[in-house]
């Protein structure tokens, strides 16, 4: 990723944040990968430069999850939509970075690596869904989720997968402006 080393080490934190959280909640398989794909892009370059193959990689893996999102399911149609279209911006964000790749050997000059107008659509659409979605985030009106014990079960509330997606969107918008 270009850009400050501090905003990237936050990205790299966010995006863990939101695989783990991910990962607890169980039916949030997908998401943990948009997660932990976005931690390890997020990773500044002076610290880990990745292999030529690992852009391949995250390429084919993203592409897959962008296919595999719109699999009819019990989700809603804009739910679906709206993970394969993150996997694709990912996709579109490891092809980037493999042609970004060629310029960090020292032959050519650091210019975007995506396609401006492309970057741009990416990042309408990623600063509508948090401005969107975003203001719903509040306290539910109802009390917590109780486990038998009187323990809150606060990893599978529904309002914790909101603030995974809106989180994860604030990390996509942020890395798609360092293209």
């Amino acid at each position: 990723m270009h850009g400050p080393p501090l905003v990237a080490w936050l990205l790299v934190a966010l995006s863990a944040a939101a695989a783990v959280s991910c990962v607890l909640r169980r039916e949030g398989r997908d998401e943990a990968l948009l997660g932990a794909g976005m931690a390890v892009m997020a990773v500044p370059l002076s610290v880990f430069d990745p292999p030529r193959w690992s852009a391949v990689t995250l390429v084919a893996v993203f592409a897959a999850a962008a296919v595999y999102a719109l699999r009819p399911s019990l989700r809603r149609a804009s739910h679906r939509m709206h993970h394969s279209l993150c996997a694709g911006a990912m996709v579109y964000m490891s092809a980037a970075m493999a042609g970004a790749g060629s310029a960090h050997t020292g032959h050519a000059e650091h210019t975007s690596a995506g396609t401006p107008l492309l970057t741009g659509l990416l990042l309408a659409y990623f600063a509508g869904y948090v401005l969107r979605a975003g203001p719903r985030l509040a306290m539910p009106a109802a009390p917590p989720h109780m486990a038998p014990g009187g323990a809150i079960r606060v990893r599978h509330a529904p309002e914790v997968a909101a603030a995974c997606r809106v989180a994860m969107a604030l990390a996509m918008f942020a890395m798609l402006l360092t293209l």
